[in-house]
């Protein structure tokens, strides 16, 4: 890609990996920038939402993917290139005006079938706001802009923290219930070992009155042979 002092040198916007609109502002080299987006593209992944910088010898490839929707399988790439020089800012910030600019302009639910540069009627809306944001440099309202972008990323960042909090609860809760199993266990073994101490005095008590009743019958049944109570016909 050539050299150049303007800050931002190639934009486009693609769905998956077909270019719905570009543009590269005169005294670029638009065609390598063009095969540079080309070959970023399919690197992309859009499971789910985000905002990255890629880098590229003396230039940086900024990009806000959009997650794949049921309506727009392949998702959303707003692309710009600028010099490895300029802050992530002012990228960003134009990134996030040509998002809002195209999703109030485009549905998403009319893209999916959009042919490559199917949206060539917004270049003129790339351009000028390319203009702006170059011309314009680090001003209050790209200021404001890549604030919008900060702050999107630190809602993100509670977000996974709320995530990580909510597991760590889950967590303890499992700890806990393992906790009370682990009582319940012992306390059930306690009460096993007492049952057992139980049905084996019940079990012991049961044999000696079953044997006191065998021998008493065995002593009537002899008796009774015998002459009771004097035991005449047995005793001489």
């Amino acid at each position: 890609m050539a050299s150049s002092s303007a800050p931002l040198l190639y934009s486009c916007i693609a769905a998956g990996t077909t270019i719905l609109s570009e543009h590269s502002p005169a005294g670029t080299a638009s065609l390598n920038a063009s095969s540079l987006a080309a070959i970023i593209l399919p690197k992309i992944s859009h499971a789910s939402a985000q905002k990255l910088t890629y880098t590229h010898g003396q230039h940086n490839i900024h990009f806000i993917a959009t997650a794949s929707t049921p309506d727009l399988t392949p998702g959303l790439t707003f692309l710009v290139i600028s010099p490895s020089t300029v802050t992530r800012k002012l990228p960003f910030g134009y990134l996030l005006e040509i998002q809002r600019l195209f999703t109030s302009r485009y549905p998403v639910s009319t893209l999916s079938s959009s042919p490559p540069y199917g949206c060539a009627e917004f270049n003129a809306t790339l351009k000028s706001t390319m203009s702006q944001f170059s011309q314009g440099g680090e001003n209050e309202d790209v200021v404001a802009k890549a604030q919008r972008e900060i702050d999107s990323v630190r809602g993100i960042m509670t977000e996974n923290i709320e995530r990580v909090l909510e597991r760590g609860e889950r967590i303890d809760l499992l700890v806990d219930k393992t906790a009370g199993l682990q009582t319940g266990a012992r306390e059930f073994r306690v009460r096993s070992r007492g049952l057992r101490r139980r049905m084996w005095w019940k079990n012991t008590k049961l044999m000696i009155l079953l044997v006191f009743v065998c021998v008493f019958l065995m002593y009537l049944f002899v008796g009774f042979g015998c002459g009771l109570p004097g035991w005449q016909r047995c005793v001489g």
